[in-house]
């Protein structure tokens, strides 16, 4: 079974950066795809950026286009979320997810919650003044 720990997260103000991290076991990233999620309280989980680690591709939502930016070490097998200029609705539960079957996945799939296999624990991203 994969396993996925995310790091990273805080309590930043408004405009301020974090950077996520999304360590895989068990996964070769260059095979997969690994999308990044939140949930803030009382929302559905929604998708945030997604790479695919076979051709490099990148995926963000709108709401984030500009403002973060995913990336991929493969030699450390991690996935990092650098986000920017973060605004006080960036306020979420970050969760990120491996999709083992990558098949289609284009601007309109990516972010199907139901096509990633595995997630991570989650970690806390608060930004207030």
């Amino acid at each position: 079974q994969v396993q996925l720990v995310e790091s990273g997260g805080g309590l930043v103000q408004p405009g301020g950066s974090l950077r996520l991290s999304c360590e895989a076991a068990r996964i070769n990233l260059d095979e997969y795809a690994i999308g990044w999620f939140r949930q803030a309280p009382g929302k559905e989980r929604e998708g945030v950026s997604c790479i695919y680690g076979r051709n490099g591709v990148t995926y963000y939502a709108d709401s984030v286009k500009g403002r973060f930016t995913i990336s991929r070490d493969k030699d450390k097998n991690t996935v990092y979320l650098q986000m920017n200029s973060l605004k006080p609705e960036d306020t979420a539960v970050y969760y990120c997810a491996s999709d083992l079957h990558p098949t289609h996945l284009s601007a309109t799939t990516w972010s199907v919650k139901s096509r990633y296999d595995d997630w991570g624990q989650g970690t806390q991203v608060t930004v207030s003044s």
